[in-house]
């Protein structure tokens, strides 16, 4: 198919524009250019691959939280060779990749082995509690380098990564979903199966166990932005801007780093730009802190946790940082005890923490 559609979008950097391009693959599939200039490369004829789907949802009776099944995904690609890298542009006359033009700044697209898709099916009868695992699973491709981190790329791609966050939030969220959380993995320490800097996007039919919980603690009137500044200058990391990045006093993981705003937002969409350019800022900050303090690129998971469908009015937006390191070269492993009562250990206290982060010297691009 060709069908394609061309915007610019609301969001823009210190006054530029951000462009969207939207293409449809053969498969049905949607892939979204982002860029501060206009995508404008002619399409590489003769991708010819089908989307994978089969999922559903079932809830643990006894813990009473939801598992997504997805057999599907058993065959998905991984650890390709950096030849085969499925994130890189194509090339006219060799194998196409997922993106099938030679050039882009940033790309969306759906995930051609999903957890969740649109259009999924009811599940068999069951005496369990089931649902239809409808959402979406969508990959962001931060560049078209193969190397790289929210570190090395720069303010400006950082900043468009923001944008393309924001305008894949608004379009889920309008789409129905309950819950929608961008995140990242990095490291074969956290399962990594492609290198190529690049996160994923989820749209979730319910809403996990821990925003749900989230989202009552808030109503309940727990102010997070409140206590930031009591938390100061311990627990502090860095700050740009009303944005702060910070050790908190509850973390589960050694060297857990979250970043919120002093001011409340229910999430990024709802920055203005000083704080979407701090919390850009901060994304890269904190990597380039832990991959100094641990000598290395250090795997971590960084999740987004917004404002669940309805919360909008009391839910307070975090970024979130799991460094799976509790020392260099030393893995924070999940025991049988945490995983089985979700009761963390913690090897170094959380002040202690911060400060080793906020001492570090570092470089950022």
């Amino acid at each position: 198919m060709s069908d394609e559609t061309s915007k610019t979008l609301a969001y823009t950097l210190k006054g530029a524009p951000v462009y969207r391009r939207e293409h449809i693959k053969p498969d049905g599939r949607s892939i979204y250019f982002y860029g501060y200039d206009r995508h404008t490369d002619p399409v590489i004829e003769g991708e010819n691959l089908e989307q994978v789907t089969g999922s559903e949802l079932r809830r643990h009776p006894l813990r009473g939280d939801w598992a997504v099944y997805a057999a599907n995904r058993q065959n998905r690609t991984f650890k390709p060779s950096a030849a085969a890298d499925p994130l890189a542009p194509s090339r006219p006359g060799e194998p196409l990749t997922e993106i099938p033009f030679e050039t882009f700044e940033l790309c969306v697209f759906e995930n051609r082995f999903p957890s969740f898709f649109a259009n999924a099916p009811a599940p068999a009868p069951s005496d369990l509690d089931t649902a239809r695992a409808q959402g979406a699973c969508e990959v962001i491709v931060y560049a078209p380098e193969s190397t790289g981190s929210l570190a090395s790329l720069g303010q400006a791609r950082r900043r468009l990564v923001v944008a393309a966050w924001v305008d894949r939030y608004n379009a889920l969220r309008q789409q129905g979903a309950a819950f929608v959380m961008p995140f990242e993995n990095r490291g074969d320490e956290v399962g990594v199966t492609l290198h190529h800097p690049h996160g994923q996007i989820y749209a979730f039919p319910v809403v996990p166990g821990p925003q749900l919980e989230a989202a009552k603690a808030f109503a309940a009137g727990y102010d997070l932005s409140g206590q930031l500044a009591g938390w100061a200058p311990d627990y502090h990391i860095n700050s740009a801007g009303s944005l702060v990045s910070f050790a908190p006093p509850f973390a589960r993981f050694p060297y857990e780093v979250w970043i919120a705003g002093r001011r409340s937002v229910p999430g990024p969409w709802a920055y203005n730009e000083e704080e979407a350019d701090g919390f850009a800022h901060l994304l890269g900050d904190t990597i380039a802190r832990y991959d100094a303090f641990f000598g290395r690129p250090t795997p971590y998971m960084l999740t987004l946790h917004a404002a669940p469908a309805g919360t909008e009015e009391t839910f307070q937006f975090t970024a979130q940082f799991y460094p799976l390191l509790r020392a260099p070269e030393r893995v924070k492993y999940l025991a049988s005890v945490e995983q089985a009562t979700g009761l963390f250990t913690v090897d170094i206290l959380p002040e202690q923490a911060a400060k080793a982060l906020r001492d570090i010297d570092h470089d950022l691009a």
